[in-house]
């Protein structure tokens, strides 16, 4: 199991904007900023419970990266959908049923601000 994930990002406070207005909708709370490394990069963390996933200042991941985080509700998926879109998110594929993952995959995905696919999905039944 995967503890914690940290990505560097392009614009932090643009980044930081953009996950915690689309996570928000999944249960996902932002930590205070903080500096991360011997230079102090600017960070931020978002968590339900504990922090797991970290956006620290410096040079965007490359090439992009695929980040899928889960969803208890098939609204959870549509409300990431909305709250990331209306952060500036870009478009990536509106919330459906994706059969060939399996008959309750349902999902969503957008562009992050660094162009990374970012999705919510939920793997119960309606």
């Amino acid at each position: 199991m995967i503890d914690h994930l940290i990505i560097t990002v392009s614009d932090f406070e643009k980044s930081r904007d953009f996950y915690q207005k689309a996570l928000q909708p999944l249960g996902f709370k932002a930590s205070p900023e903080f500096g991360w490394g011997p230079n102090k990069a600017r960070g931020a963390g978002f968590g339900i419970e504990d922090m797991e996933f970290f956006v620290v200042a410096g040079a965007a991941v490359k090439p992009a990266i695929h980040l899928a985080f889960r969803a208890a509700k098939r609204a959870e998926v549509t409300a990431f959908y909305q709250a990331a879109l209306a952060a500036d998110g870009r478009d990536n594929g509106a919330p459906d049923l994706s059969p060939e993952h399996h008959a309750d995959y349902f999902s969503a995905y957008v562009f992050d601000p660094d162009g990374h696919n970012i999705e919510a999905v939920c793997h119960e039944a309606e």
